[in-house]
């Protein structure tokens, strides 16, 4: 069998708490599937700084240098977020790997699924979703919602991995052809599934995270979900013109039925039916408003071509086979 490169692309974003425990977790592993001559021995781990602001750089320089072949990472200019993390470590990390496996820096998503991963790629798989098998970590508030976006997005016709996250598993062609969609407004949940290479899961148990803080809190959960869900559809837009429909049909009704009243000469002289009336269009309105809003954000983002990152600093040595025959410690 052909030995592959693999690279281990993690995302940190303030991860000084944890990163010295998981580079070396996840290095294990890594080790475990060279000598077992799973994958070859340039393999490596790729951190990418997302514009951190505490030591998470100078950690990763460290072990850069204390395994310039398994270690290294690239610097963004500034914080671009967790989507345009993977996207970069994807870019970088594509034009000499041959499998690619994001992953997240707390070591929630069980490392040893990686494994098996990999034993799939080789069985023929282009992308391997890891996919948890229960929601036992979290609150019942953010199990519930999970669910509901997961059915909105299934309504909407966006296809979806349900309780899959972004560790998962990419073959170099599937990497690249994700890489060929270029809008700015990225959600790879829902891109990956459109590459449309053979793909299969692998089910693990997520754990708890063991240091730090969560780098998704409501407020960014609830952005993350509408990002998913108007990237993908214009059926947000729908239903405002259905809501403008049942409101004029509404409108009409409670005309004629003021006007039934007046020829009956049951009518009252107040304020508060306008006041309501005036209050609950003009709050469709401003719904309105802002969901078409959203909608033409994107399309002002879009037009911009702006980058989606910049790359500070990269310790790019393993890229270089001088290094790889001097530091080499296992044997292909």
């Amino acid at each position: 069998m052909k030995k592959n490169k693999l690279t281990i692309i993690i995302p940190c974003y303030n991860e000084e708490e944890v990163l010295p425990i998981s580079s070396q977790s996840i290095k294990e592993v890594l080790f475990e599937l060279i000598d077992q001559k799973k994958i070859s021995n340039q393999s490596c781990i790729l951190f990418v700084d997302d514009g951190s602001t505490d030591s998470t750089w100078k950690l990763i320089e460290s072990l850069n240098l204390e395994d310039p072949v398994h270690f290294t990472g690239i610097k963004f200019s500034r914080n671009f977020g967790h989507q345009n993390a993977l996207i970069a470590g994807l870019t970088v990390a594509t034009k000499n790997s041959d499998m690619l496996i994001t992953i997240d820096a707390d070591l929630q998503d069980d490392i040893q699924a990686i494994k098996q991963m990999v034993i799939e790629y080789y069985n023929g798989f282009d992308v391997v979703y890891g996919v948890r098998n229960n929601r036992d970590m979290d609150t019942f508030f953010k199990r519930k919602t999970a669910n509901y976006f997961y059915t909105i997005m299934e309504k909407i016709g966006v296809k979806m991995v349900p309780n899959h996250a972004d560790f998962r598993l990419m073959s170099q062609r599937a990497t690249k052809t994700l890489l060929s969609f270029k809008e700015q407004n990225i959600f790879l949940r829902g891109l990956v599934p459109l590459v449309g290479y053979p793909s299969t899961e692998v089910y693990y148990s997520r754990n708890k995270r063991f240091a730090g803080d969560s780098k998704y809190p409501l407020k960014k959960m609830l952005a993350f979900a509408l990002e998913g869900i108007t990237s993908f559809s214009i059926m947000p837009i729908r239903l405002v013109r259905n809501l403008g429909i049942f409101t004029f049909l509404i409108g009409i009704i409670y005309t004629l039925n003021i006007l039934f009243q007046h020829f009956s000469g049951n009518t009252v002289t107040g304020w508060a039916s306008l006041t309501m009336s005036i209050c609950i269009l003009g709050g469709i309105q401003l719904v309105s408003l802002s969901i078409i809003g959203e909608y033409i954000g994107k399309i002002y983002s879009e037009v911009k071509h702006r980058p989606r990152f910049i790359i500070e600093k990269n310790l790019d040595n393993f890229t270089e086979e001088k290094y790889f025959e001097k530091n080499s410690t296992h044997e292909d």
